[in-house]
C-alpha cells in the first residue's frame, strides 16, 4: 500500500471519529436544556432566562430592569408594605402611595416623589431601613434611587421608582414590612444621616 493511500484512509478516520465527537456534543448540549429546566423546577431557581422591565419614569428617564422571567410567586400569601420617607433638610419627599398588598416573589413598583424647595443646588443620597428587621435580607430592590446621588436645581422636582421583590423564603409571620427612606443632603450644611444600620427602622405614616 503507497503512503498516499495510507494517508488518505488515515484521513478519512480522522473525520470520522470528529464527526461522532460533534455529534455526541451536540446531542450532550441539547439534552441539559430540559435536564436544567427540571432541576430548576426541583429546586425553585430559574436563571434560565431573563426578561427586561421598563420602569416607567426611571432615575434616567425610564430605564429597563433586567428580572426573572419566571419568578416564583407565593399567590397564597399577602404582604402589606408600608412607605415611609424622612428628610434631614428643607425639601419634599414622599411616596406616591401609603402602602400595597404584595405577594412573595412579585415584581412590584412604587413611585416616590422628591423636590428641592431651596434657592440653590444640591446634592442629595436617600439610605434605606426596615421594619421588622429580618426582613430587611428578604427585600430584593432591582431599581431604586438610593443606590446613587443626586444633583438637583433649586426649584427642581423629580420621581424615582422603587422596583422589588420580597424573597418568598421570608418568614411566614412577617405579615407587614415598613420600607423607609431618610433623604439628606451630601456634603451641606444639614447634620449627615444616619448609617443604613443605624437608621430608624420606620415610623407611623403621615396622613
Amino acid at each position: 500500500m503507497g503512503i498516499g493511500q495510507r494517508l488518505r484512509r488515515e484521513n478519512v478516520r480522522m473525520v470520522g471519529k470528529l464527526t461522532i465527537v460533534a455529534a455526541g456534543m451536540f446531542a450532550f448540549g441539547y439534552g441539559l436544556v430540559p435536564l436544567y429546566r427540571a432541576i430548576c423546577e426541583m429546586t425553585g431557581i430559574n436563571i434560565l432566562s431573563l426578561s427586561e422591565l421598563q420602569v416607567p419614569g426611571g432615575a434616567a428617564g425610564g430605564k429597563s430592569v433586567r428580572v426573572p422571567d419566571n419568578t416564583q410567586v407565593d399567590t397564597t400569601r399577602t404582604i402589606t408594605v408600608e412607605f415611609d420617607a424622612n428628610v434631614r433638610g428643607l425639601w419634599d419627599f414622599k411616596p406616591a402611595q401609603r402602602s400595597m398588598q404584595v405577594h412573595p416573589g412579585q415584581l412590584n413598583t412604587v413611585m416616590y416623589e422628591f423636590q428641592n424647595v431651596q434657592n440653590r443646588r444640591m446634592a442629595a443620597q436617600a439610605i434605606p431601613s426596615y421594619a421588622p428587621q429580618q426582613a430587611a435580607p428578604y427585600f430584593n430592590k432591582l431599581e431604586c434611587f438610593c443606590f446613587n446621588q443626586y444633583t438637583l436645581d433649586a426649584g427642581e422636582k423629580k420621581q424615582w421608582p422603587v422596583a422589588f421583590v420580597i424573597d418568598p423564603k421570608i418568614s411566614k409571620d412577617v405579615k407587614t414590612i415598613t420600607l423607609s427612606y431618610t433623604f439628606f443632603e451630601v456634603g451641606g450644611r444639614t447634620p449627615a444621616a444616619p448609617t443604613a444600620s443605624a437608621a430608624p427602622l420606620a415610623q407611623e405614616p403621615r396622613s
